[in-house]
C-alpha cells in the first residue's frame, strides 16, 4: 500500500530540505534503543484486572516484536496488508504495531468501544487479513463478536485473542514463532519505507461512513518530532498513556512518542483518576495527553488527598475548549502546564500552545502551528482573513495525511497543498487560532449564516439543558430553518417558548433563533463521542411537512 496522491509526493522535497521529513521509520528508533539502552524499561503495563503491573525492557520489547512479526508473516501477511487491532492500552497492542512496521504491514487501530455495526464496515472496507481482540474487556465478549464477524468477511483469515485459549491466544500464536523477523541491516531494503502507509485510522463518521485516513512514517515522525521539540522532551521522560491507543492521541502523542524518545510508556487500560494519579506518582510520569475530563479527575484526586505527582510537568489537552478555571487549578494545585491543542486524524497535531505560555493562551486559543505546519483562516474563495475574523481553517505541512484509503474521489488537498479541515476558526494577532464551529454546521436561513456553534453554546448555558445540537431542515421560502435538539437535566422542562425567552435575554438576533425544539433522551454520537449531525438532519427533515 503506497501513497495515493500526487500532492503528497510533491511536498516531499520541501519537507526533506527543511528537516521535517527525516526518512526513517519507527522500527529504526526501536532498534536504536535496543542497542543503546537494552535494559531500560520501555513499557509499564497496568491492567485493572491484574494485581501488579508488567514491565518490559527495550531488549524484551524488541524480542517480542521480532517473534510477532514472524508470526504475522507465517499467517500470510505481506507488505501493504492491513492488520486490525481492537485492544485497550495493553502491551500486546504496542508489540503488534511495531511488528506490522517490521514486515511492511499497515496497522489499523480500532477503538474497543466499536461493535458489530462499526467493525463490519471497517474490517470489510480495509480488507483486514488479521484481527486481534481481547477475550473479554469491561464485561464484553470481544472474541465471540470477532468470530461472528469472521463468518461475514472473506478477507479476514485470522482471529487472535489476547487471553484466549492456547490455539488462538496472543502468547501462543504471536510470541512462539520459530522464525522471528530481525531488523533490516540496510534501511533502504526494509519492508516498510518512510513514505509507505504505516498506519490507517478510521475517522469517527460524523457525516456518514467512516473514512480510512492513511499516514506514513514521515508524517507520523513529523508529529512526534514537533511535540518533542515544543515540550522539550528527552529519553528521561516517562509518558502516561491513559487515553485510548485506538485513537490518534494515544497512538501517536503518547505511545509512539515514548519509543521515539527512547523513554518509558506507562499503559493504563481503564481510566480511573485515583489509580492514574497513583501510577503517575509511582512511575515518575512527566507528561501525558488526554481530554479535559482526565485533567479534572487528576485535580479532584489530588484535592481529595492523594499524593501529587511530583514530576508531572506537561499535559497536552485537546478535543474541546479548556475551562480557564481548570487551567488555573492545574497550575496552582499540580504545578502543571496545560497546553491546548488542535488536531485531527488527517493532520495529527496541527497547533499547540507551548508550555511557557500555557497559563496565558490555553484557555482562549487552541495554540499556534507546530514546526512544519501552516494554517490559514480563509473566506469562501480561499483568501486569507484578517485577525479576529472567522473563516474556514485550512492546514498544510509535514504532518498532513497521505489521503483516504480507496477513496480517490475525495481529494486530500487543493492545488496549493491546503487541506480543508471542516473547522471554522479565527486567528489572533500572534498567530494563535481558536476553533469556533464546523463548516458542515453552517446553516443559511434566508441568506443569513446562522452561527450554529454560538447558538449551541447559549443553549447549553440554559439551566435546564444538559446538551444541545442545532441543525437545519429544508424550507421552501428561506432555504433552511433551524431545529434545536436538546437533552434536559433531570426533572427539567424546556420548550420553544423557553428557548425564545433565553435567546431574547441573551440578546441574540431573531433570525438566529431556532424555530423548532425537539427534546431527546440522548444525541446520536460516534463511538468517540462526536455528535452525528447528519442523523439529526435526517430526523428534522423527516418531520418537515412536504410543501
Amino acid at each position: 500500500m503506497t501513497a495515493y496522491t500526487d500532492s503528497f509526493a510533491a511536498r516531499g522535497p520541501a519537507m526533506r530540505a527543511a528537516g521535517y521529513w527525516i526518512d526513517k521509520t519507527m522500527d529504526e528508533f526501536l532498534v536504536e534503543s535496543m542497542r543503546q539502552v537494552p535494559d531500560k524499561t520501555a513499557i509499564v503495563a497496568h491492567r485493572v484486572d491484574r494485581s501488579a503491573s508488567r514491565r518490559f525492557t527495550y531488549r524484551e520489547l524488541g524480542g517480542m516484536v521480532a517473534r510477532c512479526a514472524g508470526a504475522l508473516r507465517e499467517m500470510g501477511v505481506v507488505p501493504g496488508d492491513v492488520v486490525s487491532v481492537q485492544l485497550p492500552n495493553w502491551w500486546e497492542f504496542v508489540v503488534t504495531a511495531f511488528a506490522c512496521g517490521r514486515i511492511g504491514a499497515v496497522v489499523n487501530p480500532l477503538m474497543p468501544i466499536f461493535r458489530e455495526r462499526e467493525l463490519r464496515y471497517m474490517l470489510d472496507f480495509a480488507q483486514s487479513k488479521v484481527l486481534i481482540v481481547p477475550q473479554m474487556y469491561r464485561g464484553f465478549d470481544h472474541a465471540a463478536m470477532a468470530r461472528g464477524l469472521r463468518l461475514e468477511l472473506p478477507n479476514l483469515r485470522h482471529i487472535v485473542v489476547v487471553d484466549g485459549d492456547a490455539q488462538h491466544s496472543f502468547d501462543g500464536r504471536m510470541l512462539q514463532c520459530a522464525t522471528p523477523v530481525t531488523p533490516s541491516l540496510d534501511p533502504a531494503s526494509a519492508a516498510l519505507q518512510p513514505d509507505d502507509v504505516s498506519v490507517m485510522v478510521f475517522t469517527s463518521g460524523t457525516t456518514g461512513d467512516p473514512k480510512g485516513v492513511m499516514h506514513s512514517s514521515n508524517t507520523l515522525l513529523a508529529c512526534l518530532n514537533a511535540l518533542r521539540g515544543r515540550f522539550g522532551l528527552s529519553p528521561d521522560d516517562v509518558l502516561l498513556c491513559a487515553t485510548p491507543v485506538g485513537h490518534m492521541t494515544g497512538y501517536a502523542a503518547v505511545m509512539m512518542l515514548a519509543v521515539r524518545l527512547g523513554g518509558t510508556m506507562v499503559l493504563q487500560d481503564v481510566w480511573d483518576g485515583a489509580r492514574g494519579v497513583a501510577l503517575m506518582a509511582e512511575e515518575g510520569v512527566t507528561y501525558t495527553a488526554a481530554s479535559t475530563p482526565f485533567l479534572t479527575d487528576i485535580c479532584d484526586t489530588v484535592a481529595a488527598g492523594a499524593p501529587r505527582p511530583q514530576r508531572l510537568r506537561a499535559f497536552l489537552c485537546g478535543g474541546a475548549p479548556i475551562p480557564p478555571t481548570l487551567i488555573e487549578r492545574a497550575a496552582r494545585e499540580l504545578n502543571l502546564a496545560v497546553c491546548s491543542l488542535w488536531g485531527m486524524t488527517e493532520a495529527l497535531s496541527g497547533t499547540l500552545t507551548e508550555p511557557q505560555r500555557a497559563a496565558e493562551k490555553s484557555s482562549t486559543t487552541d495554540g499556534r502551528p507546530l514546526e512544519g505546519m501552516e494554517v490559514l483562516v480563509a473566506d469562501a474563495d480561499g483568501q486569507s482573513l484578517p485577525a479576529g475574523q472567522t473563516g474556514r481553517l485550512l492546514v498544510r505541512g509535514a504532518q498532513v495525511f497521505l489521503g483516504y484509503f480507496k477513496r480517490p474521489d475525495l481529494p486530500a488537498y487543493d492545488a496549493d497543498g491546503w487541506f480543508d479541515t471542516g473547522d471554522l476558526a479565527y486567528m489572533d494577532a500572534e498567530g494563535y487560532i481558536r476553533i469556533n464551529g464546523r463548516t458542515k454546521d453552517v446553516l443559511i436561513r434566508g441568506g443569513e449564516n446562522v452561527p450554529v456553534f454560538e447558538i449551541e453554546s447559549l443553549l447549553v448555558a440554559h439551566p435546564a439543558v444538559a446538551a444541545a445540537a442545532v441543525v437545519g431542515y429544508p424550507d421552501r421560502r428561506l432555504g433552511e430553518r433551524a431545529c434545536a435538539f436538546v437533552v434536559l437535566k433531570p426533572g427539567a422542562r424546556f420548550d420553544l417558548a423557553a428557548l425564545q425567552a433565553h435567546m431574547a435575554q441573551s440578546q441574540v438576533a431573531k433570525q438566529y433563533w431556532p424555530e423548532r425544539v425537539r427534546v431527546v433522551e440522548e444525541l446520536p454520537r460516534t463511538p468517540t463521542g462526536k455528535i452525528q449531525k447528519f442523523r439529526l438532519r435526517e430526523i428534522a427533515a423527516s418531520e418537515t411537512p412536504a410543501s
